[in-house]
């Protein structure tokens, strides 16, 4: 297993409070737009995140760092850079501040609604007696509300400062329009007033709030859960052998560390003593053991079961595996897929929308009837508060970030933002075969034949170690098994993708690769069903090196679940025919091509969209790269060469295939949620906002309604944690 080798972005990530709308995702992009260090700026609502990306050219710094900071609290907006235990410690303390809040309201609501009821029942109640219960209503109230609306008020008045408006502007008028409303009516004497209303408004309000936020932190990002994964300190080994406890921040690559049984590896490195089982579930997602011997590579965040080892460092903190697909969750949760800007479409409407039909509520009650300017303020008021659109702002980014940890669980990890959507439109599959519906760990099979000598077999491990083809690995495996020396250093070695590699040794031209590459004439040409590659040096005899490859275990029974779908499968691969015969009839496939080069496999998926295939390829290679862009999107596993992984949507640890049928499962679950949540959210407004309008729902009742909203349509997308999923033995 192998770290996604593709170079970072410059990101740098920021915690913002008062995110509550799309509004307030549009006023933090179109701020930072203007920055001209920031390549792009991306906000995500449901796990509160902002990204920096930085251009090329310019670094993380704490003077960048402040200047996105300060940029952000001119608007309205606290931030911090992301850490973990300050997202933990910010998220604890804003539950216990709308824990209190909603007691506070809770309970002037219960007493408010004693004295109400008194009121109602009272009719033969006189004027001073109800003044006094009016006057002690306010008591209550105007204390507690104040209290208990803060989280509100404090976002209004940050939006109203940056001078925007935000969902808790509407909100918070709508309370205060309500109690100074109701403190005039008592200072008049009026029978009615309206206390109990405002504090049972701020009360469900706040219910809403906080389970909604209870909800979206389980709907939070996989990226912030990985952060306890990494290890604080580590047991550095000495020269002398004693030990010392290290932060891990002070390690460099070359130290030898010790790890316990039991312990977290606190780094990526190669066990150089010991052995040992690891726990590997968070980088494959399978939960059985691997064993850890000499020169076994292991990744920080795993977990040493049994033995005591040694390890030497290959990286240093924040260049790992797990610091990486950190990165990769991160930048998929992040992004702005069409979905969302679907909704942030239809949200920027919002803000002079709803004030123009609150308006428009009051004036019409007002002009067109009698009910006087009280109740005419009321129906304006649930207007106010009934059209918040946090439902349409939470139906495309909770049901992301659900995804986006589902297919982490399953192994797959997700590069491209909108990735999840074109995968749900594909009817059509093509396989590379080598490294893909392979294991990608061919073995040499021909060992015994006359040509393959020590010193063949040396000059050509000295080549291949230039690739990180398949069959190159395979060739310095076998050197390594035999103890065969690969010192050799060729110059100017240059590799062809698809074809194979030249390299200039003590000025002579040799060639690695296929037949066609190194020229081979028929006489030297074999019958064999291997994959094979051939080392030709000028004047001398080619020498053949055969390779045997497994199939994935689960490759039939994946290949044949997409058949079973009436998708189309297809095998392109670069090798013989005899071999690709072979694979496609193990497959059960009647769909294949042999001796693909790069352009070959661009010209038949060009075609397939032409005629109106939409295509998912899925390989690994070098010369798989371009395909991999070509295509309507792409997955390639976690050992893939680098320009194949930086090609890809999505990329997969396990060592099995399913991770790809799990991949499709969630992302067509994932657009059917998508949709399910627009139609509630097109539908609660298109019902609730004429009603409200009418005079037919209280601000009470709008309240309950807003949030209701909400608490729908995060749960719904909560569901996808339950979806079924394709297992290895499935039919």
């Amino acid at each position: 297993m192998h770290a996604p080798s593709q170079k970072m972005f410059n990101i740098e990530h920021f915690v913002v409070e008062g995110l509550h709308c799309p509004k307030c995702i549009r006023e933090i992009e179109g701020t930072l737009a203007g920055n001209e260090k920031i390549k792009n700026a991306r906000v995500n609502l449901t796990t509160q995140r902002l990204a920096v990306e930085w251009r090329s050219d310019v670094d993380t710094s704490a003077e960048n760092t402040d200047a996105i900071i300060e940029a952000l609290d001119n608007i309205g907006f606290r931030a911090f850079p992301f850490k973990s235990a300050d997202v933990s410690a910010e998220g604890n303390k804003a539950s216990s501040s709308l824990l209190r809040a909603m007691a506070v309201s809770g309970f002037a609501a219960a007493n408010v609604m004693l004295l109400s009821v008194a009121i109602w029942g009272g009719s033969d109640m006189n004027d001073s007696t109800r003044s006094m219960m009016h006057w002690v209503s306010a008591l209550i109230v105007l204390p507690a509300a104040t209290y208990a609306g803060m989280p509100f008020y404090k976002s209004a008045w940050n939006a109203i400062k940056g001078g925007r408006l935000n969902m808790d502007v509407p909100i918070s008028l709508a309370v205060i329009l309500t109690c100074a409303m109701s403190l005039f009516e008592t200072y008049l004497q009026s029978d009615h007033t309206y206390y109990d209303a405002a504090v049972m408004l701020l009360f469900f309000l706040l219910i809403g709030r906080y389970l909604d936020q209870r909800m979206r932190n389980q709907a939070r990002s996989v990226a912030h859960n990985l952060m306890s994964y990494k290890a604080s300190k580590a047991t550095l080994l000495n020269d002398n052998g004693t030990t010392e406890e290290v932060a891990i921040e002070m390690l460099v690559p070359g130290q030898i560390i010790q790890v316990i049984p039991g312990g977290r590896i606190p780094i990526d490195g190669i066990v150089i003593n010991g052995t040992t089982d690891i726990d590997m579930s968070i980088v494959t997602g399978e939960t059985i053991p691997v064993k850890a011997e000499k020169d076994t590579q292991v990744f920080a965040g795993t977990i040493n079961i049994n033995g005591t080892i040694t390890v030497k460092i290959t990286s240093t903190t924040g260049q790992t595996l797990l610091d990486e697909i950190i990165e990769l969750m991160e930048t998929a949760e992040q992004g702005r897929a069409k979905y969302v800007k679907l909704a942030d479409k239809a949200a920027t409407i919002y803000a002079p929308l709803v004030h123009t039909l609150s308006a428009a509520t009051f004036l019409g009650w007002f002009f067109l009837s009698d009910i006087g300017w009280e109740l005419s303020l009321l129906n304006a008021i649930a207007v106010l508060i009934i059209t918040c659109p946090c439902a349409l702002g939470l139906a495309v980014p909770v049901v992301q970030v659900v995804a986006s940890s589902r297919l982490f669980k399953a192994g797959v990890l997700v590069k491209a933002a909108d990735g999840l959507e074109r995968l749900a439109e594909v009817d059509t599959v093509i396989f590379d075969k080598t490294g893909t519906l392979t294991l990608g760990q061919p073995e040499l099979a021909n060992e015994d034949e006359e040509n393959v000598t020590p010193f063949n077999l040396e000059l050509a491990a000295s080549i291949a170690k230039s690739s990180s083809h398949p069959l190159c690995r395979a060739l310095i495996v076998a050197c390594h098994e035999r103890d065969i020396p690969t010192v050799a250093t060729p110059s100017e070695i240059t590799e062809a993708p698809g074809m194979g590699l030249i390299a200039t040794i003590s000025g002579v031209e040799v060639r690695l690769g296929n037949r066609e590459w190194c020229g081979i004439h028929a006489s030297y040409l074999p019958n064999n069903r291997y994959s094979e590659l051939w080392l030709k040096a000028k004047g001398a005899t080619p020498v053949l090196f055969c390779f045997k490859d497994r199939m994935r275990s689960d490759a039939h029974d994946v290949v044949q679940w997409f058949i079973r779908r009436k998708m189309k499968v297809i095998l392109l691969s670069g090798d013989r025919k005899d071999v690709v015969e072979e694979a496609a009839e193990e497959l059960g496939l009647s769909r294949f091509k042999h001796s693909c080069k790069p352009q070959d496999k661009i010209e038949v998926i060009e075609r397939m969209k032409s005629n109106g295939d939409t295509i998912l390829m899925v390989g690994d290679g070098l010369n798989d790269a371009p395909a991999l862009s070509t295509a309507h999107v792409s997955i390639s596993p976690s050992n893939a060469a680098e320009i194949s992984q930086n090609a890809a949507d999505f990329i997969f640890q396990s060592q099995k295939l399913d991770s790809i049928v799990r991949a499709y499962q969630i992302s067509v679950s994932s657009r059917k949620l998508v949709f399910m949540n627009f139609g509630f959210a097109a539908a609660y407004n298109i019902i609730a906002v004429p009603f409200a309008a009418a005079g037919l729902l209280t601000p009470l009742i709008a309240a309950i309604a807003m949030s209701l909203s909400s608490f729908i349509v995060t749960a719904n997308a909560l569901r996808l944690n339950f979806e079924k999923i394709y297992k290895s033995h499935d039919a």
